[in-house]
């Protein structure tokens, strides 16, 4: 577990820059399940349990659509359900929708993946308990992409109501396209102090976390190495948010990235930081 990130570090809201609001929003609450929280000119919040806001979306005027694997940004971001039930009352909800799902068995956790209108990439998981996940010598954890057991998740759910994601559901994780994992391994690990837990370089790849986490950030150069930064009005990714437990544990990082030499931004109260693909992280308290 990381000496530097505290223990109960968590991620907050992910900000999305979308084409169209009105479409979006269809598929965050009929599809996905989310429920509208707040909604203003061009920017609606969108919860599980009606009080915290996990996706925010943000409509770009004249927007560049971002297609896929083409530039650094977005991979996907991970919606946590709390239970493996919920996630099968989601995949027989999803099947019924018929969108695309892939899915994977992460041996730590079971995946669906689907994509929203935007080629914005979403993950709706659920984690096995903690005290299955296995680690190597290195210390790292196994993980696999296994067929999942899509006939028992879907047994989970039998005579049951779906009733959109429920009470409990956070962002579980996050993953980016960089543009090199060497620089991003510098500023994530060496910097802002989060532990390598599977280390899959070799197919261009690395899982961070704090905790012991099996990963709260992903980061991978399938998009191509110095893949290009996408260009102010293009779709995708605005902000992933960081949340620390306390003023103290932030200030740490904070101090750290300052003796690095890396700007934090303030605006609004907010304090944020980009990485070296220009990917920005919000950065905030509990």
């Amino acid at each position: 577990m990381s000496s530097v990130l505290p223990d109960d570090l968590k991620l907050g809201p992910v900000k999305l820059k979308v084409s169209d609001l009105t479409r979006s929003l269809a598929f965050y609450t009929e599809i996905v399940g989310l429920r509208l929280l707040h909604e203003t000119q061009g920017e609606a919040q969108l919860t599980a349990d009606g009080l915290t806001p996990l996706v925010v979306l943000r409509e770009v005027a004249d927007a560049q659509v971002t297609a896929r694997r083409s530039a650094a940004g977005l991979y996907h971001f991970a919606i946590l359900l709390p239970t493996r039930e919920a996630l099968g009352l989601t995949l027989r909800h999803l099947i019924g929708t018929g969108i695309h799902i892939g899915h994977s068995d992460h041996l730590v956790s079971e995946a669906l993946y689907i994509t929203d209108p935007d080629h914005n990439g979403i993950e709706i998981y659920s984690d096995r308990p903690r005290d299955t996940w296995r680690r190597d010598t290195q210390g790292h954890y196994i993980m696999a992409s296994d067929p999942i057991d899509r006939d028992g998740l879907v047994a989970l759910a039998e005579g049951k109501e779906w009733n959109g994601l429920p009470p409990g559901t956070v962002i579980g994780h996050i993953h980016f396209h960089v543009q090199s994992l060497d620089s991003s391994r510098r500023f994530y690990c060496n910097v802002l102090g989060f532990d390598i837990v599977a280390d899959a370089s070799s197919r261009g790849a690395l899982f961070i976390s704090a905790g012991g986490y099996h990963h709260h950030i992903g980061l991978n150069i399938w998009a191509g190495e110095h893949a290009p930064i996408p260009p102010a009005q293009a779709t995708g990714l605005d902000y992933a948010t960081v949340v620390f437990p306390d003023e103290a544990s932030l200030r740490q990082t904070l101090d750290r990235l300052g003796s690095a030499g890396i700007a934090v931004a303030e605006q609004n109260g907010f304090r944020s930081v980009t990485d070296p693909s220009g990917i920005t992280l919000r950065l905030v308290t509990v």
